[in-house]
């Protein structure tokens, strides 16, 4: 006998008896769920932002998503947190559902976006039906779930529709950047002790039958450092209207000449095959 669904929103249904505790947490996801119900609030106030909604919106939103429709398309913001990425995924009609293992970041979600579903879950065991989505978006999510990485990339593409697109944004090694972020990972309290910065390379071989590699670009500089990521260099949120904007127009020109070695970040549109 089949087991009874709770309808989410059309195509995407899990178990009734789904529950947070329905599979037991590795030790990576608790740390991730203890981590992050704790700077729940400051993450908001400094991710929120206008400044950072228009970094966003402009380095990663963008680019992350160009040449896709999202209009109507069933639409995961995986590691969703309070919904920073479901604003600009419901602004271009996408049909939204949130899913994060932390209960203040998807109590926060719940409260912004009540016509979304906010689900509290690990994206390892995310619980929903095969081939639900037409698109799953992760951003600065992947690098917080080491060694599980690769499971975690398993479970998007179980869930995703053939054809549909994984779009991601995160830190990467091979960058001058890591090698600085290896040290402060261990030793800034804004950080859980299992991050760390996802080897694109790897991964890429590893599933190269599963997904088609649409789109790879590295960027990430200055603004990226101190206007998206106020919240690691303790910078005051009244500060950041002064001095966001000339920094996001260096970054803009920066942007055009770099490399890998010189990014902070990657931005990757994967359809699976």
């Amino acid at each position: 006998m089949s087991t009874p669904t709770l309808e989410l929103s059309p195509s995407i249904s899990l178990p009734l008896s789904w529950s947070p505790e329905a599979a037991p947490l590795r030790e990576a996801e608790r740390l991730q769920q203890r981590h992050y119900d704790q700077i729940a609030a400051a993450y908001e106030a400094h991710y929120s932002d206008a400044c950072s909604r228009e970094y966003r919106r402009r380095f990663i939103y963008d680019p992350m998503f160009a040449g896709l429709n999202l209009a109507g398309m069933q639409t995961l913001d995986a590691m969703c947190g309070s919904g920073q990425t479901s604003a600009h995924l419901l602004e271009h009609g996408a049909i939204v559902t949130g899913l994060d293992i932390s209960g203040e970041a998807i109590d926060s979600f719940r409260a912004r976006w009540p016509n979304c579903r906010g689900v509290q879950r690990s994206l390892l065991n995310s619980g929903f039906d095969d081939e639900s989505f037409d698109c799953v978006a992760v951003v600065g999510g992947l690098h917080h779930v080491h060694p599980n990485v690769s499971e975690a990339i398993q479970e998007i593409h179980r869930v995703l529709k053939p054809g549909g697109y994984f779009c991601f944004m995160e830190p990467h090694t091979g960058s001058l950047a890591d090698v600085v972020r290896r040290f402060w990972y261990k030793h800034d309290r804004f950080f859980s002790d299992n991050e760390a910065a996802i080897d694109v390379d790897q991964l890429t071989a590893e599933y190269a039958s599963r997904f088609r590699f649409d789109k790879t670009k590295y960027s990430g500089n200055i603004a990226f450092l101190f206007v998206l990521n106020s919240l690691i260099f303790r910078l005051p949120l009244r500060a950041k209207p002064f001095y966001s904007r000339p920094l996001m127009l260096v970054e803009s020109h920066i942007s055009k000449l770099q490399t890998k070695k010189s990014s902070c970040f990657v931005i990757a549109q994967w359809q699976k095959q």
